[in-house]
C-alpha cells in the first residue's frame, strides 16, 4: 500500500452522498444518483453495485417540504466514503437491514446492489464481494428496524477490537426507540431528561416499558397539540393509528411516521 502522500491543490476528503431512485435522464434509466445541491443538478450513475466495507450505520433527521424525515445513512468506506442516504421507511433500506443483519463479519467488503422493482420502487441486495454470493434473508414487512440497526451497530463496533480497541456497547432498544422518536418528533431533549429525572432514570432502559410508553405517548401527544385543538381527539387518533397498529405487528417508528403525515394533511386540507 502507497502511503504517500501527494502534495498539491486536492478535493477536500469530504464524504460524497449517494441517493436511490428508479430514475431516468436523457432517455437512460438509472437507482443511483448524485445530487449537487447548491446546483440543484441531479448526476446519474449507471453501475448498480458499489463495492466497500460497511464501517457505519446512522439515523438522520432532514427537513423536506416542511416536514421531518427520518433519514439511513449507510456510511460505505471505498476508493472515497460514501454515505448512501435514504428513507428509513423505504424498500431499499428494509431490504439493506434485512440483508445486512445476516453478516456477522465486517472486516469483509460487500457489494450493495440498487434493484429496481415495480413504478418507482428500489430494493436492495447485498453480496459477499470475493464469493459474489448473495446474502439472503426473507422479506418481513414487520421486522422490527430498531433492533436489526442495533445489532448491525454493534457487529460494527466489535470490529474496532481488530485495531485494540473496546468495542462499544450496543444500544438498549428502548434507549434507540425514545431516540429515533423524539428525532422524528422534534422533540426537546431537555424535556426527555427533565422526564427521566422525575423517574429517578438517566436513561429510558432503566424505566419499565409501560413508563417508556408514557414517554413516546407524551412525545407524541406534545407535537399533535400543534395542529390538533382538541387533546382528546388527538388521543383517541394516536390510540387507533399507533397504538393499536403497534399492537397488531406494525413497526412503531412508521406508524408514529404515518400519523403525523396524515395528522398534517388533514391540518393543510383544513386550512
Amino acid at each position: 500500500m502507497n502511503n504517500e502522500i501527494k502534495l498539491g491543490f486536492c478535493n477536500p476528503p469530504e464524504p460524497i452522498y449517494l441517493y436511490v431512485k428508479n430514475g431516468e435522464l436523457n432517455g437512460e434509466s438509472y437507482l443511483w444518483y448524485f445530487h449537487d445541491i447548491d446546483r440543484d443538478k441531479t448526476t446519474p450513475v449507471h453501475q448498480k453495485g458499489l463495492t466497500g466495507y460497511l464501517s457505519e450505520l446512522r439515523i438522520t433527521a432532514k427537513e423536506f417540504k416542511g416536514k421531518g424525515n427520518m433519514k439511513l445513512d449507510i456510511v460505505i468506506a471505498a476508493d472515497e466514503v460514501y454515505i448512501i442516504r435514504t428513507g428509513i421507511e423505504t424498500n431499499f433500506a428494509k431490504t439493506f437491514l434485512l440483508s445486512a443483519s445476516q453478516v456477522y463479519d465486517f472486516s469483509k467488503p460487500l457489494i450493495i446492489a440498487a434493484t429496481a422493482g415495480d413504478e418507482n420502487v428500489v430494493f436492495c441486495r447485498l453480496y459477499d464481494a470475493a464469493t459474489k454470493v448473495r446474502i439472503r434473508r426473507e422479506w418481513n414487512p414487520n421486522a422490527d428496524w430498531a433492533s436489526l440497526i442495533a445489532e448491525i451497530q454493534s457487529r460494527l463496533g466489535g470490529m474496532s477490537s481488530s485495531v485494540g480497541l473496546a468495542p462499544e456497547q450496543p444500544p438498549h432498544p428502548q434507549d434507540l426507540r425514545v431516540k429515533y422518536i423524539r428525532t422524528l418528533l422534534n422533540y426537546p431533549l431537555d424535556l426527555v431528561k427533565e422526564y427521566l429525572q422525575f423517574q429517578d432514570a438517566t436513561t429510558p432502559s432503566q424505566l419499565p416499558v409501560s413508563k417508556v410508553d408514557a414517554l413516546v405517548k407524551n412525545m407524541c401527544l406534545a407535537w399533535a397539540a400543534n395542529y390538533i385543538e382538541h387533546p382528546n381527539q388527538a388521543e383517541t387518533s394516536y390510540q387507533q393509528q399507533v397504538v393499536d397498529l403497534v399492537a397488531n405487528g406494525d413497526d412503531e417508528l412508521t406508524a408514529i411516521n404515518q400519523w403525523m403525515q396524515q395528522i398534517q394533511a388533514a391540518n393543510t386540507g383544513s386550512a
